[in-house]
């Protein structure tokens, strides 16, 4: 399987976040991608696509924002990561904001996902990641290939972050291969949390197929979104399906209903899967409250594999640093090639 990464991708390093009302140390931080390169000697050159791929899922002034963040937030003479401190939960419309503070609020939807100097650089070569992965399956004809996309994308939504994530690396890499004629394309996200930016951007679209497995939103973040009754709507209605599952699920509660996500999946008659994988299923998370066990895992890939489809597989969450590159490495090995 080819694997791919960038160096750029460690720019991002923000310092805190806050979580459960306290100060805590940037969970998404540069060890995490560090502990799965060491799990392998050969990593692909990223290509660089341009914007485009990236404007085709997201809102050009968003993009222009998480661009000129930074810079802005450096010039109002603030320290520290910029994090916004105000949202529009009601009301939200389109405004002329020239405070960054402002526009901070506008575009997130949390105070976990702070903008530093190397963030849209990160966000940037994570998308190109994406992209260039779905292009080796394209021009080798390989049944797989991992993108080790850092930061994350399946919070952010076609104009707002939030999550740790930034551009949604598993919608961009959609859009391209429907652009490419690979479609219908499918997107199976297996993160411990729901993929509340990726179900966005497609719930009125009827030629993407959005599945998700992950914590019932009622006890876990996003809590607003991921809920079973969420079907998508309009044009896209029946092809979203939720499957929130309790705290403490292991893997033997796991496999029965990834089956039937498996099984939605070719029924729809997807040509292509998009895997959101995070391994903060596993036991050792310190964010997440699920029961996998490693060799659960492998069991997952593997089942996914035996599906038959090329699968084009997105890192998605995983903060057990310690264990983070033996439990990817253990996802991969579950893959027929």
């Amino acid at each position: 399987m080819k694997l791919f990464f960038d160096d750029r991708q460690l720019g991002h390093a923000p310092l805190r976040e806050l979580h459960n009302g306290e100060w805590t140390p940037y969970a998404e931080n540069t060890e995490r991608p560090r502990s799965i390169l060491k799990e392998y000697a050969d990593w692909g050159t990223v290509r660089d696509f341009g914007i485009d791929p990236i404007l085709a899922v997201h809102d050009a002034a968003y993009v222009e924002f998480l661009r000129i963040a930074w810079r802005d937030w450096q010039a109002a003479g603030r320290s520290g990561d910029a994090i916004g401190y105000t949202f529009p939960i009601v009301h939200r419309r389109p405004l002329d904001l020239t405070r960054i503070d402002a526009r901070l609020g506008a575009y997130c939807f949390d105070a976990a996902t702070p903008i530093a100097t190397g963030t849209w650089d990160a966000a940037y070569w994570s998308a190109q990641c994406a992209l260039t992965a779905l292009d080796s399956m394209v021009s080798t004809g390989a049944p797989h290939a991992f993108a080790l996309c850092r930061p994350p994308g399946h919070h952010s939504g076609a104009d707002y972050m939030g999550g740790y994530c930034y551009l949604n690396n598993a919608a961009i890499a959609a859009r391209q291969a429907q652009a490419w004629g690979l479609g219908p394309v499918a997107i199976l996200d297996i993160d411990y949390h729901h993929g509340n930016g990726t179900q966005d951007i497609f719930y009125e679209d009827p030629d993407v197929f959005f599945c998700s497995i992950h914590a019932d939103p009622v006890t876990d973040y996003p809590f607003y979104w991921g809920h079973a009754d969420e079907t998508g709507t309009g044009a896209g209605a029946g092809t979203t399906l939720n499957l929130p599952l309790p705290h403490g699920t292991r893997g033997a509660d796991y496999l029965p209903v990834l089956e039937r996500a498996l099984a939605a999946i070719a029924d729809w008659g997807a040509r292509l899967l998009v895997v959101s994988f995070g391994a903060d299923t596993h036991e050792s998370d310190p964010i997440s409250h699920f029961a996998l066990q490693r060799e659960d895992l492998a069991a997952i890939a593997a089942h996914i594999s035996a599906q038959g489809l090329p699968v084009l597989i997105l890192m998605e969450g995983g903060y057990a640093v310690g264990d983070l590159g033996r439990n990817v490495s253990a996802f991969l090995s579950g893959f027929a090639s």
